[in-house]
């Protein structure tokens, strides 16, 4: 493994943390104490909703424990989840219903 300058981590690192700052600003120092156009609001509700699906979708289509290889298991899951989402319309209920198909399955399926 090579080693990595120092100077060239901590620009980065510093580098990172002003955008971040930068980014949380202008939402909340900028833009903070006025009211946001309707249409802004009502895509800004869908944040978290797309969110959830982005940062679960590559452990389901490419998960590291099977070396990138999707699985019955975790295809499964995720449909399950999906369709006891839609059904029920309650999220616990959806995640901890597609946990225990993961967990079952992957028992089961070895």
């Amino acid at each position: 493994m090579t080693q990595v300058d120092p100077v060239t981590i901590w620009t980065i690192i510093v580098g990172l943390a002003i955008g971040s700052y930068a980014l949380r600003f202008t939402f909340i120092g900028l833009v903070g104490d006025r009211s946001m156009p309707p249409w802004l609001l009502r895509h800004l509700r869908y944040t978290a909703v797309a969110i959830i699906p982005a940062l679960i979708a590559p452990a389901v289509a490419w998960p590291t424990a099977t070396d990138g290889q999707p699985d019955a298991a975790r295809m499964t899951a995720a449909a399950v989840t999906l369709t006891v989402g839609l059904y029920t319309k309650n999220v616990i209920s959806a995640m901890f219903t597609g946990a225990a198909t993961l967990y079952g399955l992957l028992y089961l399926l070895g």
